[in-house]
């Protein structure tokens, strides 16, 4: 597969991922840290990284938006609950796995 596919694929993939996430508005981020070790926020620093990288000027909260599809404060206004005590202990437990998820992950 050439690189300029492959690229193609990743985006698409990533658009997939973006909009699945974006209807599943239930999945909490602290849930998919837990269990995935990575969240919207995650994906939305990935995003700023890779935009920095190729010298694109673009501010965590307009990465956010284009991840959440929405202001991120209106989206926690809407769709974030209050994290209960058995989520937070499982974030805490888990704390050192995540440190990673703030880098943008190698190229597959």
């Amino acid at each position: 597969m050439d690189d300029k596919t492959r690229t193609e694929l990743e985006a698409a993939a990533f658009r997939g991922l973006v909009a699945h996430l974006r209807e599943r508005t239930d999945v909490q981020n602290i849930d998919l840290m837990n269990l995935a070790g990575f969240c919207r926020n995650c994906l939305a620093k990935w995003y700023a990284a890779a935009a920095k990288e190729k010298g694109v000027a673009l501010a965590d909260l307009e990465a956010r938006a284009i991840v959440y599809g929405m202001p991120y404060e209106e989206w926690r206004a809407k769709y974030q609950k209050e994290a209960t005590p058995a989520q937070q202990a499982a974030f805490e437990r888990g704390k050192p796995l995540h440190a990673h998820t703030h880098r943008p992950p190698d190229r597959i």
